[in-house]
């Protein structure tokens, strides 16, 4: 592993949970947090950091003494979205497979750079959206692509959270790319999944820092296709941290669900609900729904794509790649007023 930070810290909780795998080295420039004092390691779900047993586990200071190590199959990357591309195919050059955190990189370019690296050192890379292994996504996921409700006519996502002024570079093109990379980035993987890739969008909204704050899309999948938007930036108020929602039309049913931090606390404001041709509604009731458990599922999914080389459709790099496509031309189409062919 990468880097011990939040979501670093994230997946070695999650690899605890998952047979089979074994967190064998990690890396980081911080010589207390390879020391396991993670107790200033902080995030907005998930348990708080604490003083943490390494004892067997191999610690590097860089990502070239890490990718020498001839113990390392996978190799996890959990760095800032920059530094995804360089670690990710040098640690593909060293013949290691590699598991990503989103966004799996900055530009379509460097997307491309590694999955060309990926195919030709014949090593699996596999990026972390966790978004459809989410109770309620998988839940959505699962009733439209199972076919029962019909064919999939359109659907409208909104993703939007307040201002993370505290959070170093996120304004910045360079370094994290702000919420369109950040955060939309979970819903453009999501509705590449559900409906394909549009032939083009048009976006419109603020920016801020020459970055998408604030913004609408219209996918256009053509006069026949489905009829897809997404809203999705920052709000300046504190008040709401997190808002999240999507409703899915199908032939024969629409698909609902909305879930907000407001003064926080998370509020369901609308819990998965399906209604259907016969007027009847639905509130269908999931299992789990802590944050945890997801990303114990996407792990899973990981080890056992390596371990069987079975690559996992919802963490394929292609699918990742075209979710950077997507922002990238929503960005274009934000700037230029116009619509933009993908």
């Amino acid at each position: 592993m990468t880097r011990v930070g939040f979501m670093g810290m994230v997946h070695y909780l999650s690899y605890q949970k998952v047979p089979g795998a074994k967190v064998v080295a990690l890396c980081d420039a911080n010589s207390k947090r390879l020391a396991g004092d993670w107790t200033d390691i902080q995030g907005n779900f998930g348990p708080a950091g604490e003083q943490m047993d390494l004892t067997g586990i191999a610690t590097y200071e860089s990502s070239d003494e890490l990718l020498g190590d001839p113990n390392i199959d996978l190799v996890d990357i959990t760095l800032p979205p920059a530094a995804h591309a360089g670690v990710a195919i040098a640690a593909l050059e060293s013949g290691k497979h590699v598991f990503c955190e989103k966004p799996m990189a900055m530009t379509v370019e460097d997307c491309d750079r590694m999955l060309v690296a990926a195919k030709k050192a014949d090593k699996q890379l596999l990026i972390g959206h966790v978004l459809p292994y989410f109770p309620e996504y998988a839940w959505a996921l699962h009733e439209v692509t199972s076919g029962k409700h019909g064919r999939v006519l359109g659907g409208s996502f909104k993703r939007v959270i307040a201002d993370p002024s505290w959070l170093a570079n996120y304004w910045s093109a360079e370094a994290v790319g702000g919420p369109m990379l950040d955060l939309h980035v979970h819903d453009a993987h999501y509705i590449r999944l559900l409906f394909g890739m549009p032939e083009a969008v048009t976006t419109w909204g603020r920016t801020r820092n020459g970055l998408a704050a604030h913004w609408h899309t219209n996918f256009d999948y053509g006069p026949q296709g489905p009829v897809v938007h997404a809203m999705s930036g920052t709000i300046d108020q504190q008040g709401r941290a997190f808002n999240q929602a999507f409703e899915i039309q199908l032939e024969h049913a629409t698909l609902v669900f909305e879930f907000a931090v407001i003064d926080g606390e998370g509020v369901t404001l609308c819990p998965p609900t399906i209604f259907r041709d016969d007027s009847k509604v639905e509130r269908v009731q999931l299992p789990g729904g802590d944050p945890m458990d997801a990303f114990a599922e996407e792990i899973h999914n990981v080890v056992h794509s390596v371990q069987g080389s079975v690559l996992d459709p919802v963490a394929d790099g292609h699918l990742a790649r075209d979710a950077i496509h997507l922002c990238q031309k929503q960005t274009e189409s934000l700037h230029s007023r116009c619509r933009v062919v993908i």
